[in-house]
């Protein structure tokens, strides 16, 4: 399904990363994967096929929403329960409520900043030298798009590692490890995100120091027209200085 640019993408997609990897050498592949796909000519080349329509429009729109963070997940290529391929777009001060909650995934992830920059925090639990936050359990309601937060209880975090990617540059990490990403620049964020692996965990663990969590929050999915729209807009931002 799809043109050639959205082809060539699934045959790497496959090729590097099917296979049972174990889950280091399944990181690395994947950042290397995100890195080749997120240079701006072949991104661009990408989505201009998307735009005309020559992916799968309706199921990627079901699956492309905006985060209640303030940017566009857009999912360009789902190759089953595997990989998702995603774009995401970060609008700066187009209010967002800030920095992500402290989280995890349910399979290992790599991103490629494309254009702008994004912060990311990186945080182990446990150790004295820490802060207080609640732990929740995160999951797919059955029968809807919507998250459902769980409480689990205090929890104790230390911050590990900060660091600024600019455009160029890559992270890849582990289903398991905390973090929480933001863009720090007055202008739009454009990253490539992958996630990847054949096993996915029942569930994400969030941690917040800022109160308590509503039970469920709503994902409000793109219909097909506001999907190719983003595409587009996407595809005008890539083209410009």
């Amino acid at each position: 399904m799809g043109g050639r640019h959205v082809a060539a993408a699934r045959r790497l997609l496959t090729r590097t990363l099917d296979g049972g990897l174990p889950e280091q050498e399944q990181v690395a592949a994947a950042g290397a994967v995100v890195a080749e796909l997120g240079s701006p000519e072949r991104l661009s080349e990408l989505v201009g096929e998307l735009v005309r329509g020559e992916g799968d429009p309706e199921g990627c729109a079901r699956l492309s929403y905006r985060h209640v963070l303030g940017f566009d997940k857009l999912l360009l290529i789902d190759a089953g329960p595997r990989h998702m391929l995603r774009v995401h777009l970060w609008h700066a001060g187009a209010g967002g409520t800030g920095r992500e909650d402290i989280h995890n995934h349910r399979s290992a992830l790599a991103s490629h900043i494309v254009r702008g920059r994004l912060c990311m925090e990186l945080y182990e639990t446990g150790g004295g030298d820490g802060f207080e936050a609640e732990r929740y359990e995160e999951s797919l309601a059955d029968g809807s798009a919507d998250w459902l937060l769980t409480p689990a209880g205090p929890a104790r975090l230390r911050l590990a590692h900060t660091g600024r990617y600019a455009a160029g540059s890559t992270y890849a990490l582990p289903a398991h490890t905390l973090h929480r990403a933001w863009c720090d620049t007055p202008v739009p964020t454009v990253t490539l995100f992958l996630e990847t692996g054949a096993e996915r965990r029942r569930h994400t663990d969030v941690f917040t120091a800022a109160g308590p969590h509503a039970g469920a929050v709503p994902k409000q999915p793109l219909d097909v027209p506001g999907y190719l729209a983003a595409l587009n807009a996407l595809a005008e931002l890539l083209r410009s200085p």
